[in-house]
C-alpha cells in the first residue's frame, strides 16, 4: 500500500511512475491520499479561514465544522484526486478514484464532543465532523484489484449515523493496509523519514522496530507523531513493514522499497533474514497485495 502526501503537487509524477513499474512486476497497488494543503488554498480562495482544535493533551487537529468539512471534501475530491488519477493514467495505470464512502469501504465512529482550545478559547466542541476509523471493508478494492485496476483511496469516511466525516488520511491507509493484509506500507511525505534532529536531514534514523516505537511517539509532536502512530496501527495490523520515506525523490517508492527512508518492522521481522519483496505501497496515498517477488 502508497500513501501519497496531498502536499507533493507536481512531484506526485515520481511517485506514479513508480506504481506503473511496480504494475508491470506483477504487484497490486493501492493508492491512499489526503488533501490538507489544498483545502488550506480552497478555503482561501472562498474566504473561508482554517481553524484547529488544540485537545488538553496539546494534540493539535483541523476544526471540521459542516463548511470545513465541505471545504475538504472538494479540494481532496475534486482537485487532489482527479489530478493524481490523470498523472497515473499518464503512466498505463488503470486507476479508479474512491472515497471512503464509496460502497462503505472506510466507516468511521464521529467523535465525540470534548472540551478544547478554538482560537485560543476554551470551550466544548460539539459540531467537529470528524471521526474515529471503525472498519474497513475489502471487498470493493479486493474486486477491483482482482479486475486489475489500482484503486485511489481517501477520506471522506462514513458514519452510517452521523453521514460524511473527516478521518486522518494516513490512519486511512494504515487500516486498509491491515485489512487488506499488505506486506508494506510506503508513507510518502515531504521529510527524508524519521530525524533525531528535525532541522538535521541528515539525523535520518533508518530503522525502528515496533517494541521501541512508544518511545519515539513520546519524543516528537505534530503530524511527526500522527505518521509514528500510524506505523505503529498497521504494524500492529500485521504489516510486516512500513517506511516513512522522501516523495520528493524522482523514484521514491522504489528507493523505499530498497531501504531509503525510515523503516518501521515488526520485532519478528527484523530478527530474521528473511527478504520480503511484495509490492505494497501507500502518499499519494495506498495499498499493495501479497503477492512476493
Amino acid at each position: 500500500m502508497v500513501k501519497i502526501g496531498g502536499s507533493l503537487d507536481d512531484r506526485m509524477r515520481g511517485a506514479c511512475a513508480d506504481v506503473a513499474e511496480l504494475r508491470r512486476r506483477g504487484h497490486r497497488v493501492v493508492v491512499a491520499h489526503g488533501g490538507g494543503a489544498e483545502a488550506d488554498r480552497l478555503g482561501a480562495q472562498l474566504g473561508r479561514t482554517t481553524r484547529h482544535l488544540t485537545s488538553r493533551s496539546g494534540v493539535h487537529s483541523r476544526y471540521t465544522d459542516a463548511e470545513a468539512l465541505d471545504t475538504l471534501s472538494t479540494a481532496i475530491l475534486g482537485r487532489v484526486k482527479p489530478a493524481l488519477v490523470a498523472a497515473l493514467l499518464a503512466q498505463g495505470v488503470p486507476a479508479i478514484g474512491l472515497s471512503g464512502i464509496d460502497a462503505g469501504v472506510v466507516t468511521a465512529v464521529k467523535t465525540a464532543p470534548a472540551r478544547v482550545l478554538v482560537d485560543g478559547a476554551e470551550r466544548v466542541v460539539r459540531d467537529d465532523l470528524t471521526g474515529r476509523i471503525a472498519a474497513v471493508d475489502v471487498r470493493l478494492l479486493n474486486l477491483l484489484l482482482d479486475a486489475g485496476y489500482t484503486p485511489v483511496l481517501s477520506p471522506p469516511a462514513l458514519d452510517p449515523a452521523a453521514g460524511p466525516l473527516n478521518v486522518d488520511a494516513d490512519r486511512l491507509a494504515a487500516a486498509v493496509a491491515g485489512a487488506l493484509r499488505a506486506d508494506w506500507l510506503i508513507v510518502l511525505s515531504n521529510v527524508p523519514g524519521l530525524l533525531r534532529d528535525p532541522a538535521d536531514p541528515d539525523s535520518l534514523i533508518e530503522k525502528v522496530r515496533h517494541s521501541d516505537l512508544a518511545d519515539h511517539v513520546a519524543a516528537v509532536g505534530g503530524r511527526m507523531r500522527v505518521k509514528l502512530r500510524t506505523a505503529g496501527e498497521a504494524l500492529a495490523a500485521g504489516v510486516a513493514r512500513v517506511v516513512l520515506a522522501d516523495g520528493r525523490n524522482p523514484s521514491p517508492i522504489l528507493a523505499a522499497r530498497e531501504g531509503q527512508g525510515t523503516v518501521f518492522e515488526s520485532d519478528a521481522v527484523f530478527e530474521s533474514d528473511t527478504v520480503f519483496e511484495s509490492a505494497a505501497v501507500f502518499d499519494a496515498d495506498g495499498v499493495a497485495g501479497r503477492e512476493r517477488g
